[in-house]
């Protein structure tokens, strides 16, 4: 390790304000000695930019960047993969659960940023299939949709978005009263939440383009679709009381639905794990989903790639050490429409005060 990090070279300028912070191309810069820290690696390396004067570390480039517990960032990332709750995290690793809900926190951003950085370029030669995997955060008062869209050949989850619904189905005059009195203090969710989801959903998987897409007969997709401009759209409906076999058209999203349930702690049914706040959602999930891109084989039992190997973007799995490899900049990686709220925490849950912002200047 200490002989990677005396041969570490800055890929470029880590503040936001130097002009090689984009672009490396010219850049200049110093070695100024190192310091020392508790944990392993000892001793860590220092720079200065030659031309905003700014200094830095290779902890700068780390994902373990501003962590007290830069060694627990690996393990959690395997955990959570698990289907472990953060309590029994924390038990295992000797730390606060709020720690491990922190870190929980960076691996979705991180995850955030990953996707977009290995965005798949060019247009989508495969169907795409969309559906909304339902859940709840804080109550079963407040359920949600995380709408995901999944190549019908590949698997690769192209993007995702996050949807508040109103809660519905059958409920006691109680219930509905309880209902109607959390609508008067937190207001109503928008009605045509899932419609303005889906389109966003489609907008951030693929560039406009002629596409087909396969779904289930939910009726807020055709008008979706009508909200989109410069796509010609196929739309291939199956009822969704179809078998889930793997001859189901829409099995590439029945399986994610599967996978997000078996290995998400949060989406178990009748947990005691679930999450309390929709950005845990959105963050956990992101994280999820980006390992099964480019980690998760698409048989366990085969061993017959990735996702991101059957299109081409990857010639082998991506341990969860070699996605955690290096950290990602935001202001070097341009976030679409809804994901740079999920990235600065702006997604609120009714009935939680002073939610959490991400605020760090100098953090992931």
């Amino acid at each position: 390790m200490a002989t990677t990090l005396a041969a570490f070279v800055p890929p470029h300028c880590p503040r936001k304000s130097c002009r090689y912070h984009r672009c490396a191309d010219g850049w200049r810069w110093i070695r100024i000695g190192s310091f020392t820290r508790d944990c392993h690696p000892r001793r860590i390396p220092r720079f200065r930019c030659c031309h905003c004067r700014a200094t830095f570390s290779t902890q700068t480039f780390s994902t373990t960047y501003y962590l007290k517990r830069p060694d627990l960032l690996e393990p959690v990332a395997h955990r959570l993969l698990a289907c472990s709750g953060y309590r029994q995290i924390s038990k295992e690793a000797r730390c606060h659960h709020t720690t491990v809900m922190g870190l929980a926190t960076r691996l979705g951003q991180h995850a955030l940023l990953l996707f977009r950085e290995l965005k798949p370029h060019g247009p989508v030669e495969e169907p795409l299939v969309i559906d909304g995997f339902e859940s709840f955060a804080y109550s079963q008062y407040h359920p949600l949709h995380l709408n995901l869209a999944v190549g019908a050949h590949s698997h690769f989850t192209y993007a995702f978005t996050f949807a508040r619904l109103r809660r519905k189905g059958r409920m006691t005059a109680g219930q509905k009263a309880r209902r109607a009195a959390i609508e008067v203090t937190h207001g109503r969710p928008d009605p045509k939440a899932l419609e303005a989801s889906i389109a966003e959903l489609i907008r951030i998987a693929v560039p406009a383009q002629p596409l087909t897409i396969r779904s289930d007969e939910h009726p807020a997709y055709p008008r979706a679709f009508r909200r989109l401009s410069g796509y010609a759209i196929r739309h291939e409906r199956t009822p969704s009381v179809q078998a889930r076999t793997p001859g189901n058209p829409l099995f590439p999203i029945n399986l994610l639905d599967l996978l997000l349930r078996h290995n998400s702690a949060n989406h178990k049914r009748e947990t005691i794990a679930f999450s309390k706040r929709h950005q845990s959602v959105i963050e956990r999930a992101a994280w999820l989903l980006a390992w099964r891109n480019w980690g998760k084989h698409f048989s366990e039992r085969q061993r017959d790639g990735t996702p991101a190997m059957r299109l081409g973007q990857a010639t082998r799995p991506w341990s969860v050490r070699r996605l955690l490899s290096a950290r990602r900049f935001d202001s070097r990686t341009e976030l679409p429409g809804s994901w740079r709220e999920y990235y600065r925490r702006e997604i609120d849950t009714p009935g939680i005060r002073n939610p959490r912002r991400h605020t760090l200047m100098r953090a992931t």
